[in-house]
């Protein structure tokens, strides 16, 4: 693979009137920018359906797209001038605001939804036909949600049952309204592949996120109940988790419904590579998170308190792979491996020839041979100052205490005199960390908007463990404009990228 620079900067993060980011002329704008430094990579956090929290990697199905994302003026002239205007968000630019967007931007869809005419509608048949395999189970899940009062499909009497047969039924009794998820996605997808389209056309492939687990309240679950642990009552008997690690001292209790990977294994993962194989409608390149939980995974009792009551369980390990070539056979993997990482985990990664992931910050723990410095790196890997899960970078300096903080310092070559830390795009500490990673034998090198803008702890995009408050980042203009365009070009260019 061809060395290359890519920035870490999610959908939603983006400038947008509805007070979130979307598929608006603002994405291709900044896709101009970073084409311009040299980046050929933009990578994003989950497009799909959000969930609990409006985490990206919690929502109610693994296809769907989420529909805050879509740009109601480019719906086909569907709504008009002053109808927009009206409901453009008058708040602040620099945090995403989900209760407005999630009320306005359905609002806004219904409303062209009911006045779609029959060559649009022929698209959307065209469109849900072409997605069969997923988007009508989707459109009867959010139906009935709905119908009944958005409590969780386990709640849902005789429909807690799915069957082919009942999605026929809810679609002959809500026509309209299973007709709107239809519309809901066909537009998703189309505004989509138009981003996708210009991006190409710079140069840039995107890099997008899958999401190890699903959300047990998900259409998902609903629909293929037998490939997860559940009881006679379709409860979970464990959940998902892990041992404590980098990012949570205490372990972590996701509560995901774990897979039943012994049944799952009688049709060849087929749930797996069909999940996999349909992000190549996204994305360019695929990160699984989690992935060490694909070799061995922690489960959790079901009635746990805490994640430390888990144990290891072994996954699908090479055989799921096996027969994702088979369906999938050129999709471009990269594994998340971050966390607890043992020899068997590393074979397993090495065997199956994806990358992994490097992260400067947690390189600074007084041992050299550390692998996520980057004197220590493989090439086959990709490289990063800060991930979403991270603080930034100056804000991580920041908190560190004085020893850390001068090795760390010392290691990227910026003496901790008066203005290492000063922000914007200049900041000499920031530059260094960006500077470091660009030099590293990795081959792909990925630096997050906020620290190619020089921004602090006030704009971290999650803390794991943390149920509210995350996901919110936003840029702006004026934070595009803070970045040295031309010191990142000249690193782009000086290393090879």
């Amino acid at each position: 693979m061809e060395r290359k620079a890519g920035v870490l900067l999610n959908v939603s993060s983006l400038p947008g009137k509805y007070g979130i980011g979307g598929f608006s002329c603002n994405a291709e704008y900044f896709l101009n920018e970073f084409a311009g430094m040299g980046f050929r990579i933009w990578q994003t956090l989950p497009i799909t359906s959000p969930g609990y929290g409006n985490s990206p990697y919690s929502g109610m199905s693994s296809y769907a797209g989420n529909a805050l994302y879509i740009d109601p003026e480019r719906l086909d002239n569907l709504l008009s001038r002053e109808e927009l205007t009206a409901a453009e968000y008058k708040g602040g630019i620099y945090l995403t605001d989900y209760g407005y967007a999630y009320e306005t931007k359905e609002k806004l869809l219904r409303l062209a939804y009911s006045r779609a005419n029959d060559v649009l509608k022929e698209k959307i048949v065209k469109f849900a036909e072409e997605n069969s395999d997923w988007v009508y189970d989707y459109a009867a899940f959010m139906t009935l949600k709905k119908l009944n009062n958005q409590k969780c499909w386990a709640e849902w009497g005789e429909y807690s049952h799915y069957t082919p047969a009942r999605v026929k039924k809810v679609f002959k009794d809500y026509p309209d309204e299973t007709g709107y998820y239809l519309f809901e996605q066909y537009w998703f997808f189309t505004q989509w592949e138009r981003i996708r389209k210009h991006a190409a056309s710079l140069g840039i492939k995107i890099f997008g996120d899958l999401p190890i687990y699903v959300s047990y309240d998900s259409v998902d679950v609903w629909a293929h109940t037998s490939c997860f642990k559940l009881d006679k009552n379709l409860k979970p008997t464990e959940v998902a988790g892990v041992p404590p690690d980098y990012f949570a001292k205490e372990g972590q209790l996701w509560g995901n419904p774990l897979y039943d990977y012994e049944a799952m294994a009688k049709d060849g993962y087929k749930w797996w590579t069909d999940r996999i194989k349909h992000t190549e409608k996204l994305y360019d390149m695929l990160r699984i998170d989690h992935f060490r939980g694909l070799y061995e995974y922690w489960a959790v009792p079901a009635d746990a308190e805490t994640a430390k009551e888990g144990k290891w369980r072994k996954g699908p390990q090479k055989a799921l792979f096996e027969n994702l070539k088979k369906v999938a056979p050129n999709i471009e993997i990269i594994a998340e491996d971050l966390g607890i990482i043992d020899e068997n985990v590393e074979k397993f990664l090495a065997e199956t020839g994806f990358y992994g992931m490097r992260v400067m910050q947690f390189g600074f723990d007084g041992d050299k041979k550390n692998k996520h410095l980057p004197h220590n790196y493989d090439k086959n890997c990709v490289a990063y100052t800060a991930t979403h899960d991270n603080d930034t970078t100056l804000g991580w300096l920041l908190s560190l205490d004085e020893n850390t903080l001068e090795s760390a310092l010392n290691y990227v070559a910026c003496d901790s005199g008066y203005g290492w830390a000063d922000g914007a795009g200049k900041c000499r500490a920031t530059r260094a960390f960006i500077r470091a990673v660009m030099a590293s034998t990795a081959n792909i090198a990925i630096v997050p908007m906020q620290d190619l803008c020089g921004y602090g702890s006030d704009t971290r995009m999650n803390t794991p463990g943390q149920a509210e408050g995350c996901w919110r980042y936003r840029t702006n203009y004026s934070a595009i404009n803070s970045i040295d365009h031309s010191y990142i070009r000249n690193l782009i260019t000086t290393y090879g990228r």
